[in-house]
């Protein structure tokens, strides 16, 4: 089963149905019970790191997401859910992240059109199970103000004004920039692979 974390944050309807659509067994959880429970883990998140990783710590999740990660079973951060996985944010302040991927979470250069928003090619750095079902040049939806400043840990990455990581994957632990659930075809063949990680 899916665990999809339920820490206040997160766009989580949107998630479970591309999962049903897949055929997935999913459940939305936010207990620390039900998160060491599943089987594969989604961090979803939407809106500001500062107010993620406050809700995560204060709803005593962020331990269990990090255990869950450390058992070596498969974890999917989307979107902010890919950036807290990192080491720092600078978004309105400085912040500390999980620390499971090395990097840190920076803005834009002030000379590109923020938040990026719409849809990018998928660039393809390295092969990877999660990306077995696509090829090179295949577009996916963006919607974010900042980056991950690394190229470690990259499968593939998209172009606006710099590099930006769109998949990272380090063994058991993988994060997408993107929204693979409002990225059509593209997107749910992410997270069928992903699905059968677990």
């Amino acid at each position: 089963m899916i665990g999809i974390v339920d820490y206040g944050v997160g766009n989580l309807s949107s998630i479970e149905n591309a999962l049903n659509t897949l055929k997935y067994e999913n459940k939305i959880v936010d207990s620390v019970e039900e998160i060491l429970k599943c089987d594969g883990l989604i961090l979803p998140g939407v809106g500001a790191y500062r107010d993620a990783i406050k809700s995560l710590k204060e709803s005593g999740l962020l331990k269990s997401v990090l255990d869950f990660a450390n058992s070596k079973k498969p974890i999917l951060g989307i979107c902010l859910g890919l950036q807290l996985l990192y080491e720092k944010s600078y978004e309105d302040g400085e912040y500390e992240g999980l620390g499971l991927l090395k990097g840190e979470v920076v803005k834009f250069n002030d000379d590109l059109k923020v938040p990026h928003m719409g849809w990018n090619d998928l660039i393809i750095r390295r092969d990877d199970e999660i990306i077995k079902y696509i090829e090179e040049g295949e577009y996916v939806y963006f919607v974010h103000s900042y980056y991950i400043n690394s190229m470690d840990d990259v499968i593939s990455y998209s172009e606006y004004g710099v590099n930006v990581p769109a998949v990272v994957g380090k063994e058991n632990i993988y994060g997408m920039q993107f929204h693979p659930e409002k990225s059509g075809t593209t997107g749910m063949k992410i997270l069928k692979a992903f699905g059968e990680l677990i």
